[in-house]
């Protein structure tokens, strides 16, 4: 994928297609948690998890079969743990880190089994025991130990503009970003900040 294809992140609903350009794609195996904790739209309302059936559709979609029919259970356990990274990537970002997250993650982690497996290199890498719900869990919980093993995990991080909350990829040199776009995410801040100001200040600039 080319870096301007890349800075488009698509989402789709059964309507609509939504491409909004924020921030750029993740490298290697933080792509997968970034589609992961992408999978809703927050500021546009498009959640592709809505049902069961979407979030089956979504699995299926990244190469893990479903065995059986997902349920209201697996729908809240996938969410449970998206919202969970994302407070880590927020915490990338700048913020507190949740410790309410922490603890999802780890109680989650515990459930969720995964392998060392060897590729034909060699190369040793953690993957899931099993398909379906607990593979998508195990993949994505096996690319964040493998990023932060290569010193890149602290880049992916979740836009700190709340009505955002977008999960990118900061390439910034120093690594600071906070938004995944400064033309957007960014301004909207600035600009909020600025209008708190001026009221303190009682309307003076």
């Amino acid at each position: 994928m080319s870096a301007a294809a890349g800075a488009i992140e698509v989402r789709r609903d059964a309507a609509s297609a939504i491409a909004t350009p924020r921030g750029a794609t993740a490298p290697g195996g933080l792509a997968l948690v970034q589609r992961f904790v992408n999978s809703v739209d927050m500021e546009h309302g498009v959640d592709l998890w809505q049902t069961p059936a979407g979030l089956t559709v979504w699995i299926e979609r990244e190469g893990w079969a479903t065995l059986s029919r997902l349920d209201r259970d697996d729908l809240a356990r996938c969410v449970a743990v998206r919202e969970a990274i994302r407070e880590l990537l927020l915490a990338n970002a700048g913020a507190t880190i949740d410790r309410a997250a922490l603890a999802a993650l780890n109680r989650t982690a515990a459930n969720v089994a995964l392998r060392v497996a060897f590729d034909g290199a060699g190369t040793a890498a953690l993957g899931p025991v099993s398909g379906g719900v607990d593979g998508a869990i195990g993949d994505v919980l096996a690319a964040v130990v493998a990023a932060q093993g290569e010193g890149v995990w602290t880049r992916l991080k979740a836009c700190r503009e709340e009505q955002c909350l977008w999960a990118f990829f900061d390439h910034s040199k120093n690594g600071s970003g906070m938004w995944c776009s400064m033309a957007m995410c960014g301004n909207r801040a600035k600009a909020r900040r600025y209008r708190t100001r001026r009221r303190a200040s009682g309307g003076r600039a």
